[in-house]
């Protein structure tokens, strides 16, 4: 039988997240919205260190629940492209605050072709600091391929998803091969990997030129352009030419729900 005066643990949670409200661990509960206030790291898993994802700050998050056993990581979804990651509970307090779950803010093809410049110099302005190739790596200064390319987007306002692959399936295909781009314009993306799936994107700036961030392996660490013309002899443009899968262009938001 319920105490007169007293409410269940989980009203006392919900009473205490209103707008507003600074995370504390007690109310770090399945179902909670946050606002952040900085950037945070989400990792692939419930222990380790492996990067998953960045989330900036602004960004919005709902727990899905805590890793079995005390004392875990929380499993939670970011909501703007619906990725899901692990974050430490540790990491919320004092950089996050209670907040009603966001609509999404869907563009017309329009109001994003407009916002294409807005890409672009972010893209330049990324690429001209010191940087590294960070797997995971999602605000800057260091990024991965895809999570550069999403940061791009979304600092024009335009959410697309977090993966490569899950961008090559979202996008608007546009035919491309190597010395034949005519039909790709700047801002769109470009999509390299194996037959089987695409593991690598870059940001296309025009005449065959495109802008990403790949790793030591190829010859570079961190972003640079690259040429999709065979004329260009430059080893890191010889290898990602005989990956090239194609390109796509970006014509709709991404509405938040997570993608395979």
């Amino acid at each position: 039988m319920q105490r007169v005066g007293t409410q269940p643990q989980g009203d006392r949670a919900e009473a205490q997240r209103a707008p507003g409200t600074p995370a504390a661990p007690e109310l770090l509960v399945r179902g909670g919205c946050w606002r952040l206030l900085d950037r945070l790291d989400g990792y692939s898993r419930a222990r380790g260190q492996d990067l998953a994802t960045q989330a900036a700050a602004g960004r919005h998050l709902v727990v899905l629940g805590p890793a079995p056993g005390r004392g875990g990581r929380l499993r939670v979804r970011l909501l703007e492209d619906g990725y899901p990651c692990w974050l430490e509970p540790n990491d919320l307090l004092g950089r996050a605050v209670a907040a009603p779950q966001p609509l999404p803010r869907l563009l017309d093809e329009a109001a994003i072709t407009a916002a294409i410049p807005v890409v672009l110099a972010y893209g330049h302005q990324a690429a001209s600091q010191p940087n590294h190739y960070l797997w995971g790596g999602t605000t800057g200064p260091n990024f991965d391929c895809s999570g550069f390319v999403q940061t791009a987007y979304a600092r024009a306002g335009i959410w697309i998803p977090r993966d490569a692959y899950q961008q090559e399936r979202f996008c608007q295909a546009v035919a491309v091969r190597p010395g034949h781009f005519g039909l790709v314009r700047p801002g769109d993306l470009i999509f390299f990997g194996r037959p089987q799936r695409c593991t690598h994107v870059g940001l296309y700036l025009g005449a065959g030129r495109y802008l990403h961030s790949s790793g030591r392996e190829h010859g570079r660490d961190g972003l640079g352009i690259n040429q999709l013309a065979p004329h260009d002899h430059d080893p890191v443009s010889r290898h990602y030419r005989g990956e090239l899968r194609g390109a796509g262009r970006v014509v709709r938001c991404h509405d938040g729900t997570t993608l395979p």
